[in-house]
């Protein structure tokens, strides 16, 4: 029997862009599932009427929200599983899972790659979880989370094979502000999304070093085409590279006070250790834990020239001055 789409729709996470979606999503169906690891965060949200931890400011009819801290039971009771955790605990969630989901929709908002697999988040859906690719759906930028929240006109891209699926998703997520461009692209959108994290990282670096904003401009048109070349390296056929979901993404994420990934950037361009940056970010910068999956790709399967990417890889993980690395990648600026 086929599975209603998207029919009942689970939001499988906590943070921000949860919250985000999650208001999105409540603007055009009756009720949703809620899916988050923890029961003290849950009962905090039931007597609030809103995140207690992420955008806070964004109240919530809790009537229209069954909340669940058991992930079996959200993908039991629900026909799209939309996936917003961090990457980096992807696995800690995902591995919980023994519910059959084959028969699922789900749709992948974690714009990271599953860690020590380094496999992209739908292929990891299909090959462990018998997923077929023509229900796995990806939802990218460019937004952020926090500019959603307040009403601010936002534009999400969302991507499948399948164009039809894609684009009856995109009808729950669109609104007065919010509209949905729609792609079959997804290898292309999921690579991006990573790779605007690490450039991101990048502008902040700079930023924080005071380099000012010639070279940022630099800096940020030789990293689209480095996502380019890798991008179709990884997965030829034919993109706009200038598309919204590839520059729009990184632009947004290299420029925005709301980014954490330009701010965790920023500090370790001001003096800090990538360890002490870390531990000052309230939330996860996935470029860190990006830059280590891209390069690990890349070295074992493309070979693509990468200098941006190598540049934040060796300050992330090799102890590089961010001086001198940032002085060998603007040597192949063109």
């Amino acid at each position: 029997m086929e599975t209603p789409f998207p029919g009942r729709i689970a939001v499988m996470g906590g943070g921000s862009w949860a919250t985000a979606l999650a208001k999105l999503l409540l603007n055009n169906c009756e009720s949703i599932t809620w899916y988050m690891r923890r029961d003290d965060r849950i009962e905090d949200f039931k007597r609030l009427g809103r995140n207690p931890a992420y955008l806070t400011d964004v109240n919530f009819d809790i009537s229209r929200i069954n909340f669940t801290s058991d992930i079996n039971e959200a993908c039991d009771t629900c026909d799209t599983l939309l996936l917003v955790m961090p990457s980096p605990y992807f696995k800690d969630h995902i591995r919980k899972l023994t519910t059959d989901i084959s028969r699922k929709a789900v749709v992948s908002a974690v714009k990271g790659i599953v860690p020590d697999e380094n496999e992209l988040v739908t292929d990891y859906m299909a090959k462990h979880y018998g997923v077929d690719p023509m229900r796995l759906l990806v939802v990218s930028g460019p937004c952020h989370a926090e500019e959603v929240a307040l009403d601010r006109p936002s534009y999400l891209t969302i991507g499948c094979q399948d164009i039809a699926r894609a684009e009856e998703f995109g009808k729950k997520l669109t609104g007065k502000n919010c509209h949905a461009i729609i792609s079959s692209d997804v290898d292309g959108i999921e690579y991006g999304a990573v790779l605007k994290n690490v450039y991101a990282i990048a502008a902040g670096i700079i930023h924080g070093m005071k380099m000012g904003d010639n070279f940022s401009a630099m800096l940020i048109s030789n990293a689209i085409r480095e996502m380019e070349r890798f991008v179709d390296a990884a997965n030829p056929r034919p993109r706009q590279i200038c598309d919204s979901v590839y520059l729009g993404d990184l632009l947004v994420t290299a420029y925005s006070r709301f980014s954490r990934n330009h701010n965790f950037g920023s500090m370790i361009g001001k003096g800090y250790s990538v360890k002490a940056a870390r531990m000052e970010m309230e939330q996860t910068a996935e470029g860190y834990y990006g830059a280590k999956c891209i390069t690990e790709i890349n070295d074992e399967r493309y070979g693509v020239d990468m200098p941006i990417l190598t540049a934040v890889y060796n300050i992330l993980y090799h102890n590089a001055r961010a001086a001198k690395a940032v002085k060998d990648m603007a040597a192949n600026f063109s």
